[in-house]
C-alpha cells in the first residue's frame, strides 16, 4: 500500500510539474523552467541535482537500489526530469549541455524497460522510443548502442536489434559469437513473436549462417 501510495503521489507531483514547466517554455520563460526543474532535482530525492547531472546512468541506478530492489519510482522521474531540462537547454540553443542529459535520460528510460517498470506519464519504452527518434541525427557512443541492443530485443523489436547488432559488430564493439548467441536465443521464440517482432524466422536462420560463415572464414 505504501508503495503505491508513493508511486501514484509521483505521478502526480510529475504531472503538475510537467504543466509547470509546459506553462513556462510557452511563456518562453526558459530560465525559470530550468530552475522548477533544479529546485525538484535538489528537493525531491536523496541527492542534489549537481550529483544527479555528475553521475552516470549506472551510478543512479546503483544508488536508486536499496537491498537489491531498485527504486524505479525515483529513477523515472529523474529521467523525466532530465529530459525535460535537456529539450528547455535545445530551446535555448545550447545543445552541449542538453546533449549529455539527452543521452543520460535515454539511458535510464532504457534501463528501465529492461526493469519492466510501470508508466509514470507514458511507459519507459515510450519514453525512450522518443529520446532514440531526437537522438538519431548524432553518432551514439558504443555503451548507448549496446544498451540499445539489449533494449530492443527486451521489447520484442528484434529486426531493430538485429539492426544495432551489425553496427556493434561493424564497430567491433562485440565478439561475432555474441551474435551467435543473439540469432540462437531467437530461434528458441515462436513464429508469432518474431513475425510480431518484424523478423520472421527465415530471416532469423540466414542471420545466423552468415554470423557462422564469418566466423569460419576468420
Amino acid at each position: 500500500m505504501f508503495q503505491r501510495d508513493f508511486f501514484m503521489r509521483m505521478i502526480e507531483q510529475m504531472g503538475e510539474a510537467a504543466g509547470v514547466v509546459m506553462g513556462l517554455r510557452q511563456q518562453k520563460k526558459n530560465e525559470e523552467a530550468l530552475q522548477v526543474i533544479d529546485d525538484l532535482l535538489d528537493r525531491q530525492f536523496r541527492m542534489n541535482g549537481k550529483l544527479i547531472r555528475q553521475l552516470s546512468d549506472a551510478d543512479l541506478v546503483r544508488m536508486m537500489t536499496t537491498n537489491g530492489v531498485v527504486e524505479t519510482t525515483n529513477l523515472h522521474a529523474v529521467a523525466l526530469l532530465l529530459k525535460q531540462e535537456a529539450d528547455i537547454l535545445d530551446d535555448l540553443s545550447r545543445q552541449d549541455q542538453a546533449y549529455p542529459l539527452h543521452l543520460k535520460a535515454f539511458h535510464l528510460f532504457m534501463r528501465l524497460a529492461l526493469l519492466d517498470a510501470p508508466a509514470m506519464l507514458r511507459t519507459p519504452s515510450e519514453e525512450a522510443a522518443d529520446m532514440a527518434s531526437k537522438l538519431h541525427e548524432y553518432e551514439l557512443p558504443q555503451a548507448t548502442k549496446l544498451l540499445m541492443w539489449e533494449w530492443y530485443e527486451g521489447d520484442r523489436r528484434y529486426d531493430e536489434a538485429e539492426n544495432m547488432l551489425h553496427e556493434l559488430l561493424e564497430d567491433g564493439a562485440i565478439p561475432a559469437e555474441e551474435a551467435v548467441e543473439f540469432y540462437r536465443r531467437l530461434l528458441l521464440l515462436p513464429d508469432e513473436s518474431l513475425q510480431a517482432g518484424g523478423l520472421p524466422r527465415e530471416e532469423v536462420t540466414e542471420g545466423l549462417d552468415r554470423i557462422k560463415q564469418n566466423i569460419e572464414m576468420m
